[in-house]
């Protein structure tokens, strides 16, 4: 008995596998040879297949979508090389910490001030971190992406190994996203590797952090500057963000700083982005906790970069992982929290009481 149910079962199952090939194939001869030749590819079909299984798609509506993706050189070409990857903090900053930034930084935080102060007091994260967020990703909404984001997924999820499974997930969420939110998949712009708004969330955070934070009944991250403060400050808050606590801080090595293997503080540099070592072990190995914490129990990331005059020396606090977690980046992190430091000043040089 159970066995006939089995091999009934595993019938019904070929036989919608075989409806689904045969629609692709009739798909691909309605678009063109040069519109569907992802369709055309055995590992395309079946993601098509699983989503059909598992997400109540139908061939009908995917394979059209699916058809018009279009595979693009330069998207491989820029996540190949990020700037995250091949620049020193010395250079790395130059992009980031300018006047332009700043200044325009400002002008966000005050046009949008009533937004970034009940974000502070509903998350617990403050306005000079959330819009220096912003000011990183998209020079405060003026430059969100100009590739389509079903390109931008689609071209490196089946056509970039090192990160295909990555990126497969998140063109199933743009679908999923597309879905729910009722927008078309064609139309929506952004970075390379497909994330978007003015905060450049990619598909699974859209679905997962983004919030309507203005109650107009849509949660809008492209074009609606008051949903993009709300949703970077509920990402932020939901990966464990501490309100009132450091961020990161300068260290300074003493005279006394051991150097030797195997207990030296070039053996606990840039080993983890999480806070991994306690400030009491870190005063034993020669480092100057000036400033850190009172609790030598608290635990950090001692960072060593090459700046400007030369290597410097971090202590990145929760605060600081939790801004990894929005690009997995110490040099991205350090960029938000030098620019949320200068748009602080700034903030203060005004004498703002927003």
């Amino acid at each position: 008995m159970k066995s006939s149910f089995i091999k009934t079962q595993s019938l019904r199952l070929a036989r919608v596998i075989k409806y689904i090939s045969v629609f692709l194939l009739a798909s691909l001869m309605s678009v063109g040879a040069t519109q569907a030749e992802y369709l055309e590819r055995v590992e395309v079909q079946a993601f098509v297949q699983d989503l059909v299984a598992t997400e109540g798609f139908s061939a009908a509506e995917l394979a059209p979508i699916i058809a018009a993706a279009s595979y693009k050189q330069t998207i491989i070409d820029a996540i190949s090389r990020p700037a995250e990857k091949v620049l020193t903090w010395k250079e790395y900053q130059d992009i980031f910490l300018t006047a332009r930034r700043v200044k325009e930084g400002r002008e966000f935080m005050v046009q949008q001030g009533q937004a970034l102060a009940r974000a502070q007091q509903q998350y617990g994260v403050p306005p000079e971190v959330i819009a220096a967020i912003i000011g990183v990703e998209t020079m405060y909404g003026s430059n969100k992406g100009s590739y389509r984001v079903l390109d931008a997924l689609a071209t490196l999820a089946f056509d970039y190994p090192p990160r295909s499974k990555f990126f497969l997930s998140e063109l199933k969420h743009f679908l999923l996203l597309a879905r729910e939110e009722q927008l078309d998949p064609l139309l929506p712009l952004g970075s390379y590797a497909g994330a978007m708004g003015y905060g450049q969330f990619i598909s699974s955070s859209y679905r997962h952090y983004a919030v309507d934070f203005d109650a107009d009944g849509k949660r809008d991250i492209w074009d609606n500057p008051v949903d993009a403060v709300g949703s970077v400050a509920n990402y932020l808050a939901m990966h464990g963000w501490q309100a009132g606590e450091l961020v990161t801080v300068r260290g300074a090595i003493t005279d006394n700083a051991k150097s030797s293997a195997p207990s030296s503080l070039a053996d606990v540099y840039n080993v983890d982005l999480k806070p991994t070592m306690s400030l009491l072990a870190l005063g034993k190995l020669g480092l100057s906790l000036s400033g850190a914490s009172s609790d030598l129990n608290t635990m950090v990331s001692p960072m060593q970069l090459n700046g400007k005059h030369g290597a410097e020396v971090w202590l990145g606090f929760q605060n600081f992982y939790v801004i990894t977690r929005y690009n997995h980046s110490k040099l991205y992190a350090m960029a938000v929290f030098q620019l949320s430091e200068q748009l602080k000043a700034q903030d203060l040089a005004s004498g703002s009481t927003r």
